[in-house]
């Protein structure tokens, strides 16, 4: 039995998005399926990409850093709606630029994180970074990715 597709919005805010990633939008869809697959979980995701400027206005206004960071994920608020999900375009350029990756790669890896944190996951301690980091590494196997966890990758800021 084949299970409903996710109901995923992306909000294309920076057009700069489209010079750094070939369809940004629809690999955002296909990391969130992925991920939310993986998960076992369902419902609703919207994700926003976005500019640094309003990464970091976010990431004040919800979580008094007043800095952008390359991904920011906001439980949702209402049944059927699992959350939102919000990535930062010179954050996630740099950061894959620094680790000798594909800025495409880095945002699946990005929005994968985002979407299996609003699934559940979390990496507050070892045993859980160790789980989620094994979960991202599966979602980048289905979407034919490259693993960010192999070694000789670096470690992804996230």
């Amino acid at each position: 039995m084949q299970s409903e597709a996710p109901d995923i919005t992306v909000v294309l805010a920076t057009q700069a998005w489209r010079a750094a990633v070939h369809r940004p939008e629809a690999l955002a869809r296909r990391a969130v399926t992925a991920a939310l697959r993986e998960a076992g979980a369902a419902g609703a995701v919207t994700v926003l990409l976005t500019d640094d400027a309003e990464v970091k206005r976010l990431n004040s206004g919800h979580r008094d850093k007043a800095k952008p960071t390359n991904v920011l994920s906001f439980p949702g608020g209402m049944p059927g709606h699992l959350g939102d999900i919000a990535l930062a375009l010179g954050v996630v350029r740099r950061e894959a630029r620094e680790a000798g990756r594909k800025a495409a790669d880095h945002l699946a890896h990005l929005v994968a994180h985002g979407a299996l944190h609003l699934a559940g996951h979390d990496h507050l301690d070892a045993g859980e970074a160790r789980r989620m980091e094994q979960a991202e590494a599966r979602v980048m196997r289905r979407l034919g990715r490259p693993n960010p966890w192999k070694e000789g990758r670096g470690r992804p800021a996230t």
